[in-house]
């Protein structure tokens, strides 16, 4: 089955989650239209079918949404404070309303000056809610400010002048409020999408001319200057520099560049100059990807947002119900007429459902912009979630738990040999092998300064080593077994060599001639964060950590034992990996699984949350992984599990936050105490409160 092409578009003015889903219901009754999606915290429309930009922005006009291409690259001019439309509104309806307030204590409520006061206040301060309340009551369309609408012409026709004007103004700085917050929530999007550069200098033949990115192809050769950010994805062709690349992996330290190198767009070149090869276009670059994964999972709803959804759906016509109830059955048993209305229409204004409905999108969209720009991809809202609830992670431990290629750890001399030398001998020996622990041995022994000596007659013996002439004689390095064939081994070396295997190292002799002249050990060395890591997992509350792998028990084990893991299952086939993950379920229910996100796919795929370590480049752990850990960083595991534990607290909050102030305030019903100003204050201190509670989200770090 085709899947059906989806057009997007940018939106401009989104100001509020229900606004956003009118746009899409809007949007959804155009005649060539099939199905259409807002996502309120990327502020984008996408949609299937067919529908002008004209057409698109007739069904935004009710709160001025405009529309968008896509690639328009626009700088947002930075309006001041007291420019901005809402807050205009909101000082110069506090303005009249002071006013107002002055004349009705000098003289009475009831003054002509007081009331008109009052009047010119609302109408300045709720305009904007009128125009679209009255809108939707003729639609029978009941959202947010079709209650306030009906609240506050209730409030004139009863003469509660005065509690009206309160009510606006109160409205007008929940307004304001709200959009200034989610602006802020959203910054974390346009922050990524500024990191890349909009042009770069490419050099075409003789040739350096400027283009726009969206013009540059594969192949197309850039020159980076020293001090500029790098516009596309490409391969080093010439030139030698530290990349800065902060803003895709998280790395903090920079990173050299030379020939033939893969550099990432939006990353910063800092001393030299470079030429790089284009290796994909404007749309397909890593933070092209990473961009588009975060609107994506910030638009998937999580299971508390659909639970939130389903319950408003109930909960707005029941809240009308109420109201029409207390407005009309107490006056019929001898009730004033008067007073019940006010409050049925204080019950409207504090039952609107705005606190709820923004209580767990904003608390998604700020943690999964925050994670984006520490350097951690979550794909969705319901992985965030998961990830605060999960009980036991399993790591794979090549390339995981250790840095998953071989480094030298001991080189041991015999009596009497000189350590410099011998090391020059060994290390030409291997710069003729094709085996993979040669490149480790040679690249130790060039950091340690040996020096190069010529090699004569290489031969590998398939099984056992190697061996060449150098200056004479033949230096031999291999096996335990294959070095006691060709010379004897001091009984302390053996012992020596034992204990280094225990310790799950690859051992090898090295014998000059006929004689024994030392020993080296290689093996993947531990992460220097892995221990710290497993510790801060246990401290923030994962009850069993598991390593799997396909190494031998003894490598397996002894690296277990350094890290402090006991549960270890060596000897793992890509099948049993997947097994084991299924068992750990039943046992501990939620289940996390590390790897990098290839060869781990059926186990990641299985888990509860799949976690990829360094994405940054990896079509593979972007596409198979719920979370990609973008700098091969295993530190940010312990962030992002506190991140989403902190998420899942705060969303639960919102939810209280947001039912407790309205319950407390429909209590007041009781006693009579309920106003209108004490409703409109508690359905703007609850969307505040869900609102900053949120946005506690973005001072979480590493």
């Amino acid at each position: 089955m085709a899947t059906v092409e989806k057009i997007e578009y940018r939106l401009e003015n989104l100001t509020c989650a229900s606004c956003a889903m009118k746009f899409e219901n809007n949007v959804k009754k155009l005649p060539a239209v099939e199905e259409a999606q807002v996502n309120f915290g990327a502020s984008k429309l996408s949609f299937s079918g067919s529908a002008t930009i004209e057409e698109l922005d007739a069904a935004g006009a009710f709160d001025g949404i405009k529309v968008v291409p896509l690639q328009t690259k626009r700088v947002e001019a930075k309006i001041p404070f007291l420019k901005r439309k809402e807050n205009i509104v909101t000082i110069l309806s506090l303005l009249f309303l002071t006013a107002g307030m002055f004349v009705s204590f000098r003289y009475a409520e009831t003054h002509p000056l007081a009331i008109s006061l009052f009047a010119i206040a609302i109408v300045v301060g709720g305009t904007g809610i009128f125009k679209t309340g009255l809108k939707n009551l003729v639609r029978f369309e009941f959202d947010m400010k079709t209650l306030m609408t009906i609240a506050i012409i209730g409030a004139a026709i009863i003469g509660e002048w005065r509690e009206g004007a309160v009510v606006v103004f109160l409205f007008a700085v929940s307004e304001a409020l709200e959009a200034y917050s989610m602006n802020k929530a959203r910054q974390s999007i346009r922050q990524l999408m500024d990191i890349a550069p909009p042009t770069a200098i490419v050099k075409r033949g003789a040739q350096l001319i400027e283009l726009p990115t969206e013009d540059i192809v594969i192949g197309d050769i850039l020159i980076i200057k020293p001090g500029q950010k790098i516009a596309m994805d490409g391969r080093v062709l010439t030139g030698s520099s530290t990349v800065n690349q902060a803003a895709i992996t998280g790395e903090s330290v920079p990173v050299l560049k030379t020939a033939d190198d893969e550099v990432f767009a939006g990353t910063m070149n800092e001393e030299g100059a470079l030429e790089v090869t284009v290796t994909k276009l404007v749309g397909d670059t890593t933070i092209a990807k990473i961009i588009h994964l975060v609107e994506e999972a910030q638009a998937e709803k999580a299971p508390s947002q659909k639970f939130v959804d389903k319950f408003a759906k109930y909960y707005t016509p029941a809240i009308i119900v109420l109201a029409i109830l207390i407005a009309i059955v107490p006056p019929l048993f001898g009730g004033d007429w008067n007073t019940w209305i006010y409050q049925g229409l204080a019950v409207l204004v504090v039952g609107c459902p705005c606190a709820l409905v923004v209580s767990t999108p904003v608390a998604i969209v700020t943690a999964i912009g925050n994670a984006a720009r520490q350097g951690v991809l979550i794909k969705g809202g319901v992985h965030l979630e998961e990830t605060g609830r999960l009980d036991a992670i399993a790591f794979d431990k090549t390339g995981t738990l250790t840095k998953g290629y071989p480094e030298v750890t001991d080189f041991i001399v015999n009596e009497g040999v000189e350590k410099g030398r011998l090391l020059s001998s060994i290390a030409a020996v291997e710069s003729m092998s094709q085996h993979p622990l040669a490149k480790a041995i040679v690249n130790y022994a060039r950091n340690n300064g040996a020096e190069t000596v010529e090699v004569i007659n290489f031969q590998s013996v398939t099984g056992k080593g190697a061996y060449a002439e150098i200056n004479g004689v033949i230096t031999s390095i291999g096996s335990i077994d294959w070095a006691q064939e060709l010379s004897s081994l001091p009984e302390a070396m053996l012992q020596q060599a034992a204990s280094l295997q225990r310790e799950g190292k690859s051992v090898m002799a090295i014998v000059t001639g006929t004689a024994f002249s030392g020993l080296l050990a290689v093996a993947d060395p531990i992460r220097v964060e892995s221990q710290a890591v497993l510790e801060k997992l246990k401290a923030i509350g994962i009850r069993h950590t598991v390593m799997l792998t396909g190494d031998h028990q003894t490598t397996a084990q002894a690296i277990a034992d350094k890290l402090g893991v006991e549960d270890v299952r060596a000897g793992l086939m890509p099948e049993d990996k997947l097994t084991a993950i299924k068992q750990l379920s039943e046992q501990y229910g939620r289940v996390a699984m590390v790897g990098d996100g290839i060869n781990d796919a059926p186990a990641l795929a299985a888990a509860s949350i799949g976690i990829a370590m360094g994405g940054a480049g990896t079509d593979a752990a972007l596409e198979t992984a719920d979370i990609a850990l973008m700098a091969d960083d295993l530190g940010k595991l312990p962030y992002t599990m506190k991140l989403s534990r902190k998420t899942l607290r705060i969303i639960k909050e919102n939810i209280m936050f947001a039912l407790g102030l309205k319950i407390v305030a429909l209590l007041l019903i009781i006693p009579g105490w309920l106003t209108l100003w004490i409703a409109i204050f508690a359905d703007m201190g609850a969307t505040l409160l869900v609102v900053l509670n949120s946005l506690r989200l973005l001072r979480i770090h590493k």
